[in-house]
């Protein structure tokens, strides 16, 4: 206060605050050919549903005329909103009226409001696969290399052709499934695990000292455990050799979740698997965008979906399964259906 008038304006001088206009500006891109992808607002949560999040439904086929109207009665039943559901299927191959039976069951579907998905997608690719659809072709021990390394080319070529950037889920289903709860989408994520799938069996109906007896039979016995003696056998194998489960030529006595479980006993039992099948696949998006996709190769001496278990945890993700949550599949007679 006992400054002059220039003391004081020379004091205040230094107190004056600057102010920066537009330091920050935004950068505006009009440009239409560039696209922006923000990864980081997807989610994968037990609550699906509340947080709205798209998932993919993915179906490699191969003479599957005589499944897919069933296919589609059961995807129509299924309880997730159909507005977050993107259906994708490949056709390749095939020697029946696959493509036209999917693309009047696909407009069929489309055409009902209540019903409709979100988006619809068919992927034409040949393999050259000349693998004949009967059982000694499909199932014969020479053919399980070849086949499963087939398999695995099919879906990766399916899952690189329809994933989007807002999947957060991707289901990986087969068209030959007799029957499955409608609610299996909500059911499979509420586990909240990187992969998870159920145990798959099948019906058999026949008749016994003269009436019709409805026998439960265990199918899929590519969900399993390691064991000490697979992993023995494994390092005696060459690099390049698939194992294949089930044959008397490999002998694992690896632990099969098939054998396991019951559907009457509590469905959210859970157990962890280091091979599974691929009947029924729940998957984070993020786990296919990380690069764990189905090995066209031998990996670890298994390759396609047993391959993908054990890449999946070699990269540090869980893999799990549900030993009383059970899948129906078509009789084991092996009828055609998917690839």
């Amino acid at each position: 206060m006992d400054m002059s008038a220039v003391e004081a304006a020379s004091w205040q001088a230094h107190l004056q605050t600057p102010v920066i206009f537009n330091h920050h500006k935004a950068v505006e891109v009009n440009s239409t050919t560039i696209e922006h992808v923000d990864l980081n607002k997807i989610t994968a949560t037990p609550k699906a549903v509340a947080n709205e999040e798209p998932i993919l439904i993915l179906s490699p086929l191969k003479d599957a005329a005589p499944y897919l109207k069933k296919h589609f009665d059961l995807l129509s039943q299924l309880t997730y909103p159909h507005n977050l559901i993107d259906l994708a299927f490949l056709v390749g191959d095939s020697s029946d009226d696959t493509m036209a039976v999917l693309a009047k069951e696909l407009d069929r579907v489309q055409s009902i409001p209540k019903i409709a998905f979100r988006s619809t997608t068919i992927v034409e690719k040949d393999m050259g696969s000349v693998l004949m659809q009967d059982v000694e072709s499909r199932h014969g021990f020479a053919a399980q290399g070849p086949r499963r390394k087939m398999l695995g080319k099919v879906r990766n070529f399916l899952l690189s052709a329809a994933l989007k950037p807002d999947h957060s889920w991707v289901y990986w289903r087969d068209v030959d499934i007799q029957d499955s709860p409608p609610s299996i989408i909500e059911d499979f994520v509420a586990h909240d695990r990187d992969i998870i799938v159920p145990n798959i069996w099948f019906h058999r109906y026949e008749r016994v000292d003269g009436k019709m007896q409805d026998i439960e039979g265990r199918f899929d016995y590519n969900s399993w455990v390691e064991s000490a003696e697979g992993l023995a056998l494994a390092a005696t194998l060459d690099k390049n050799t698939v194992l294949a489960e089930g044959y008397k030529e490999y002998k694992t006595n690896r632990r099969y979740m098939a054998k396991e479980g019951d559907w009457r006993d509590n469905k959210d039992e859970e157990m962890e698997l280091d091979g599974i099948g691929g009947v029924n696949i729940m998957v984070k998006a993020d786990v296919h965008r990380a690069g764990i996709n189905f090995p066209s190769y031998a990996f670890e001496n298994q390759a396609e979906t047993e391959g993908f278990a054990k890449m999946a945890k070699r990269a540090g993700y869980g893999v799990y399964g549900l030993p009383n949550y059970v899948v129906w599949h078509i009789d084991t007679d092996e009828k055609p259906g998917n690839a």
